[in-house]
């Protein structure tokens, strides 16, 4: 078995439903539903068609499934990212997957918005370690801040936030 730094495929099988079973480097087989974002963004909506969507394929290197008919492709690292979502038993693991998958920020950057180490993150990130409590709504009320939500600990006056611009 072979570890991850990247994620990489070595197979991928369509399922019904819209659903796709991944096989990664390192062994782990997870089983994604596509059927929200198949329905939800216009540029997968081709694979609605269930002929189209089972003649799914990895590219060469495993970085890419990929459909060739409707040319779309999904890199190995955001199959995986939602593959663990997907697949955790833990709510706060699946919020703090979901978040990094959502955000898109580095291990470094993320470390910082959450006010933890990059090792932290990086140790959450495999699904593999259950994340605390405290972590998850980190991620809850960063993504509050983001949105200027008026529910944001900075308008009750009992903590200041300097945005970085």
């Amino acid at each position: 078995m072979l570890p991850m730094k990247r994620p990489r495929l070595t197979a991928v099988q369509a399922l019904s439903g819209f659903r796709l079973k991944l096989t990664f480097i390192d062994g782990q087989d997870l089983t994604l539903d596509l059927s929200r974002d198949i329905h939800a963004y216009p540029g997968l909506q081709p694979l609605l068609d269930p002929e189209v969507f089972a003649a799914a394929t990895l590219d060469d290197n495993g970085w890419t499934v990929e459909w060739l008919e409707p040319d779309i492709q999904i890199g190995a690292d955001t199959l995986y990212m939602d593959a663990l979502a997907q697949n955790t038993v833990d709510e706060n693991t699946r919020i703090f997957i979901d978040w990094r998958a959502r955000t898109g920020l580095s291990l470094n950057q993320a470390a910082e918005a959450l006010g933890v180490s990059a090792r932290s993150i990086s140790r959450y990130s495999n699904g593999r370690e259950a994340v605390p409590r405290s972590l998850a709504l980190a991620c809850l009320g960063w993504d509050s801040l983001q949105q200027k939500s008026t529910l944001a600990a900075e308008e009750s006056g009992r903590y200041v936030v300097n945005r970085k611009n």
